[in-house]
């Protein structure tokens, strides 16, 4: 039976009553380390894409009110939620702009976790939890980019759905296409045919207001669930005594809606100063010269335009294979809660940056001047330019890297981290590649 004794005129009874109906304390532990609440120690970006996720339910809601997910009148209802709907293009920008901004702070957060070592023992879900999520919120954002029927969105799904089909290459090599075809089929699966049209525009529309959103509202849930039972925010276990903790209620409470106000200042601003793109209506007769993706596909365009079979799916399927396994290959778990794991994880870090950068530019370059000796379009060729490209050359040189660090440091985590590195550094150059250094017909700009 619980007392009645009271601190101060509240009983005890009814303390434990506020705090089982308090939603704030389901989330958070009722008690935190004060250096969760560091700057430092998270850079608040999970915060931030909670907010920015619910922009995106809030404005997405308003926007669709006023949207028609047809060919024939999407463009049009577009152009109507901006000049005649009161508010609606400041709506629309904010919209964009922080889908645009979920996705590269869903990446920070993604660094965040993996260079501070938040992936040991009951956090190993969690990490998978997380990978799976950055692939919902990409797909979100591309799905919605398609709604404004406009060239930029037409010519960018088309691009999508040619790398979706990148399989072609090896079947069309060895000559079974005609009855064994998983690139048409992921091609079909995306688009509801085999071109870009009002199958593929209701699908979309499916996708990103319903069954994408519904699906990443439910990753997150789980997400934040299984951070409570690990016991909050992963961090290095100097202090164990519980009165070294405060009341999460009211402080960190205070401290995250600081971060949301901060974050929904800055996309009001953006909203009034930046407009989002709206090029004139797409023409499948017109096409966008060069035709881009998103920016955060890019790095895998770059790679498809060397080869189409090992850029837009071997070494993608490579680098998701190797994020979802990290938990599982490195279990040093004191490494856990520490940046870099300490100063030779920072060394191997930039030694990594650098390294890596300069292999993958080197590669880059070295394609321009240096052609393959044999006839072009010929079976050699293609065999030759799946395996000689400045993708599969310079992930190649990311493993060897990884090895030197493995053999010279006896460390799984600081292995990882040297691969890790590798790829983003490489995949941070094919996107800069194919944002600043790609014009007409796909040349390169110097």
């Amino acid at each position: 039976m619980v007392q009645q004794s009271t601190t101060g005129n509240e009983t005890l009874r009814e303390r434990i009553k506020n705090v089982s109906q308090n939603f704030f304390l389901h989330i958070h532990a009722p008690r935190i380390h004060p250096e969760v609440l560091s700057p430092q120690a998270t850079w608040g970006l999970g915060v931030i894409l909670a907010s920015l996720f619910f922009t995106q339910l809030v404005t997405g809601m308003l926007l669709m009110v006023h949207y028609t997910p047809s060919v024939e009148s999407a463009y049009f209802s577009v152009k109507e939620i901006i000049f005649y709907v009161p508010g609606g293009r400041v709506f629309r920008n904010i919209h964009r702009w922080s889908a645009h901004a979920m996705v590269f702070v869903t990446f920070l957060h993604l660094f965040r976790t993996f260079y501070k070592g938040a992936y040991y023992g009951a956090r190993r879900t969690n990490w998978v939890i997380g990978v799976v999520m950055l692939l919902v919120v990409m797909m979100m954002s591309f799905s919605g980019y398609l709604l404004p029927w406009d060239q930029l969105a037409y010519w960018a799904v088309t691009i999508g759905a040619n790398i979706a089909a990148s399989f072609r290459e090896l079947t069309d090599l060895i000559g079974i296409t005609g009855f064994f075809d998983p690139g048409g089929f992921f091609k079909r699966l995306l688009l509801g045919g085999q071109e870009v049209g009002q199958a593929t525009l209701t699908r979309f529309f499916t996708l990103h207001v319903i069954i994408l959103p519904v699906t990443l509202m439910g990753l997150i849930g789980y997400h934040f669930w299984r951070i409570r039972k690990a016991g909050g925010l992963a961090r290095k276990e100097v202090h164990s005594r519980e009165d070294h903790e405060i009341p999460a209620w009211p402080t960190a409470l205070w401290a995250e809606l600081s971060i949301f106000l901060l974050v929904a200042a800055t996309l009001l601003i953006l909203g009034l100063v930046l407009d989002a793109p709206l090029k004139i209506i797409a023409n499948t007769n017109l096409p966008e010269n060069p035709a881009k993706s998103p920016w955060y596909l890019l790095g895998i365009q770059e790679v498809v335009s060397y080869s189409a079979f090992m850029g837009g799916f071997i070494l993608p399927l490579l680098f998701l294979g190797f994020l979802f396994f990290i938990p599982w290959f490195d279990k040093e778990e004191e490494s856990g809660g520490v940046w870099f794991s300490g100063r030779a994880g920072l060394k191997i870090t930039w030694l990594s940056l650098l390294l890596c950068g300069a292999v993958t530019i080197f590669f880059v370059t070295l394609s321009l001047v240096v052609t393959i000796p044999v006839k072009p379009g010929s079976d050699l060729s293609v065999v030759l330019t799946m395996l000689l490209n400045p993708g599969t050359l310079s992930v190649a040189a990311y493993f060897i890297w990884a090895w030197i660090v493995s053999r010279y440091t006896s460390s799984r985590r600081i292995t990882v981290i040297a691969l890790f590195t590798g790829f983003m550094t490489g995949w941070t150059i094919f996107m800069i590649i194919g944002i600043w250094f790609r014009g007409e017909n796909w040349h390169f700009i110097i």
